[in-house]
C-alpha cells in the first residue's frame, strides 16, 4: 500500500512539475522537478517491490484493485492530458481512491463486509478529502491565485461545517453503529477535529509545518489501536 501510495503521488507531482506555467507550481513540485531522477529511480524501485509483493494478494483483491488502478490511470490521462471541466476535482478523488484501497484488503477477503463498511469508507473518504481542501486553501489564501473547479471552490466555502459533519457523524457511529469496529470511527471524528483546529491556528505556524502537521493529524488510528 505504502510504495503503491507513494508511486501514485511522485507520478502526479512530477506531471505537473512539467507544467510551463512555472508560477503556479509549488515547493513540493518544485522539488520533484530539482529531483526529478531519484524520484524516477525510486518509482522504479517501487514497481520492482510492488512486483514481488502482488503475487501475495488474493485474487480477489488483486481483481478489485485492477478495477481501482483503471479508473486512477483514466483519471491521470484526464487530469494531464486533457482540459476537461467534467472531471471529478482532484482533492474528492484522492479521497475516494484511497479509501477504497486502504478497504479493498477487508472487503476482498469478507465479501459480506462490504455493506457493513461503506459508512466507514465514506466517512473516510471525507476525512481524506478533507486533508487535500484544506491544504489547498492554505496554499491559496488569496483570491487572485488559480480558479478552483466548481465543486472544490463549494466545498472550500463550507470547510468548518463539513469538517464539524464529518466529525459528528463519524463521533455518532463510533458510539451508536455495533456493527463495525467503533476505533475506525473515533479515530476519523479524532482526525477531522484535529483538521479544523489547524486550520483555526493556521496562522501560527509556517506553511511547511502547517502541510506536513495535516498528514500527521491523520494519524489518530495509533491512539486507539490498542483497543482494536
Amino acid at each position: 500500500m505504502a510504495a503503491a501510495v507513494w508511486t501514485l503521488y511522485a507520478a502526479d507531482r512530477l506531471l505537473d512539475a512539467q507544467s510551463p506555467d512555472v508560477g503556479a507550481l509549488e515547493a513540493r513540485h518544485h522539488f520533484h522537478r530539482r529531483h526529478r531522477k531519484f524520484f524516477l529511480g525510486g518509482i522504479g524501485l517501487a514497481a520492482i517491490i510492488l512486483a514481488a509483493l502482488l503475487p501475495r494478494l488474493s485474487q480477489e483483491a488483486i481483481h478489485l484493485y485492477l478495477i481501482l488502478g483503471v479508473l486512477v490511470f483514466g483519471y491521470f490521462v484526464v487530469i494531464h492530458a486533457t482540459q476537461s471541466a467534467h472531471r471529478l476535482p482532484k482533492e474528492i478523488a484522492v479521497g475516494v481512491c484511497f479509501a477504497a484501497a486502504v478497504f479493498i484488503p477487508t472487503v476482498s477477503r469478507e465479501p459480506l463486509l462490504r455493506g457493513v463498511l461503506l459508512p466507514s469508507v465514506l466517512l473516510f473518504a471525507g476525512l481524506c478529502s478533507l486533508n487535500c481542501l484544506f491544504i489547498y486553501a492554505w496554499e491559496h489564501p488569496s483570491p487572485t491565485g488559480p480558479t478552483p473547479h466548481l465543486i472544490t471552490a463549494f466545498a472550500l466555502k463550507h470547510l468548518k461545517l463539513f469538517s464539524f459533519a464529518i466529525a459528528a457523524i463519524s463521533a455518532a457511529f463510533a458510539i451508536v453503529y455495533r456493527r463495525a469496529p467503533w476505533t475506525i470511527h473515533a479515530a476519523i471524528a479524532l482526525s477531522a477535529v484535529a483538521l479544523l483546529l489547524l486550520h483555526l491556528k493556521r496562522k501560527e505556524h509556517d506553511s511547511l509545518v502547517q502541510r506536513t502537521l495535516a498528514d500527521f493529524v491523520l494519524l489518530t488510528p495509533a491512539m486507539v489501536i490498542l483497543f482494536i
